[in-house]
């Protein structure tokens, strides 16, 4: 069924913005970033994508921040915040928290500028951004685990301020760091040579879209700006609606670089001042991917993208370009489906980190499956009689479907009792053959939706 969008026009506008809110970042702070940073972040390759654009009708390019040297463009805010540090202040130390990214970029630092500090994460951060944040911060970074979410490593690393007098480097709710990352904008329109049409970000805690925007807005007001969340974490999409930050009652944890429950406090003033517009969307059932978004130039559009898209995204990235984008960072990627663009026009996205344990990509390829409508659950209670396995394989199972996961619930009934499916289909308009099929068996079954609590249990 197709995707319902809804259109939200935030309190402030485009005309109206500069008259009510005073934008915290200036285009200033990000110029005073680039030289102090220049000698150590990489300026990332801008890469046309052949597929992407012929897929759009756009040009559209890649901003490959996840070849930056942690692999993630938190480095450049992270870097311009400590490099601010007076003598005492780097006497003493830092502390951050961080789902893993940021916190490398902060090692990286410590150990570059010999800088004690303490990094607080969650406790269900890839084993791949632990071990690379202890590489890259040396003697110089403790790594302290703690709590399931980015919120509460946050907290954690709030109370170590307190108690020690540390300095915090925020990963986003800072004006240092968001101008860090607000360079990106600046090396996107040195590599083109003019301004594109359209730029799009993924979007956690909002200091990379705060830094983008602020120097896109001086100088390319006509760039379109995409600001792209997780459906699962969309603290800013909530922020602008409700009209300031406010703390989610719950987050998916999935895409770990950009689930956050609260976004920045300074982010937030920035976008708002800037006339962010929402675009989000209630899916229906099994969402399409047809385009539905329609930008003018200067639009700045807050929109969403379930996690299950992204992860189609991530494998495309992957099999096609050969990139390995970590959720967060193929973000941008993934909304380019949602959106028109005028043919030939020049896109940026901005692929914003590859820091992604190779572990995770069979809950990635099971994610993906389900969102193209390939992969499906059931419960099925088979007669009482030998045999009754045999057929449903003949007489239910299409032709190409697979058996992708079979357990009987009842351990001590095996072979006559009650079993959990998985099947995989070999096309996704064959569900509806496959449910009559079931309809005409003998056999109960009972589909389990995904979003309810036993799917939900099941994956």
């Amino acid at each position: 069924m197709a995707r319902e969008w809804e259109h939200i026009r935030v309190s402030t506008s485009p005309d109206t913005a500069a008259q009510n809110i005073t934008s915290p970042l200036t285009v200033g702070e990000i110029d005073a970033a680039i030289e102090r940073i220049s000698h150590v972040i990489d300026a990332t390759p801008l890469q046309w994508s052949e597929r992407l654009s012929t897929l759009t009708g756009a040009n559209v390019y890649l901003k490959r921040e996840d070849l930056q040297v942690v692999r993630s463009y938190k480095l450049r805010g992270a870097y311009n915040l400590m490099a601010q540090l007076d003598a005492a202040e780097r006497a003493v130390g830092v502390v951050t928290a961080s789902a893993g990214n940021h916190a490398q970029g902060v090692a990286f630092a410590c150990r570059t500028m010999e800088i004690t500090g303490r990094i607080y994460v969650p406790s269900n951060t890839p084993k791949q951004k632990r071990d690379r944040i202890r590489a890259h911060g040396g003697e110089f970074v403790e790594l302290i685990l703690t709590g399931e979410t980015y919120d509460a490593a946050a907290a954690a690393a709030a109370a170590d301020v307190r108690r020690t007098g540390a300095t915090m480097v925020a990963p986003f709710d800072d004006a240092r760091t968001a101008a860090g990352q607000g360079t990106i904008a600046a090396e996107i329109l040195a590599q083109l040579g003019a301004a594109p049409d359209t730029v799009l970000v993924p979007v956690g805690g909002g200091g990379c879209i705060a830094g983008i925007a602020t120097y896109l807005h001086a100088h390319a007001p006509r760039t379109a700006i995409v600001g792209v969340e997780p459906t699962g974490a969309a603290s800013m999409t909530a922020a602008l609606v409700a009209g300031g930050p406010v703390t989610l009652t719950e987050i998916d944890p999935f895409v770990d670089g950009a689930s956050v429950k609260r976004v920045g406090d300074l982010p937030y003033a920035v976008v708002s001042a800037l006339g962010a517009e929402v675009v989000t969307h209630t899916s229906l059932g099994q969402a399409d991917q047809s385009t539905t978004i329609r930008l003018d130039p200067e639009s700045f559009v807050m929109t969403n993208l379930d996690e299950g898209a992204l992860c189609t995204t991530m494998l495309e990235l992957y099999q096609n370009e050969g990139i390995i984008a970590e959720p967060a960072g193929a973000l941008s990627v993934a909304a380019l489906g949602n959106i028109t663009f005028e043919p030939g026009s020049t896109v940026v996205c901005l692929i914003s980190g590859g820091n992604n344990d190779v572990s995770r990509y069979g809950e990635i390829l099971e994610r993906s499956l389900v969102n193209l409508g390939l992969k499906h659950y059931f419960l099925v209670d088979f007669p009482q009689e030998p045999g009754a396995l045999r057929r449903f394989l003949d007489e239910v199972l299409g032709p190409e479907d697979d058996i992708t996961l079979f357990e009987y619930v009842k351990r001590n009934n095996r072979e006559t009792g009650a079993a959990l499916v998985g099947i995989e289909l070999g096309k996704a308009e064959g569900l509806g053959e496959l449910l009559e099929r079931m309809e005409q068996s003998r056999m109960q079954v009972e589909r389990l939706e995904p979003g309810s609590p036993a799917y939900r249990y099941l994956t």
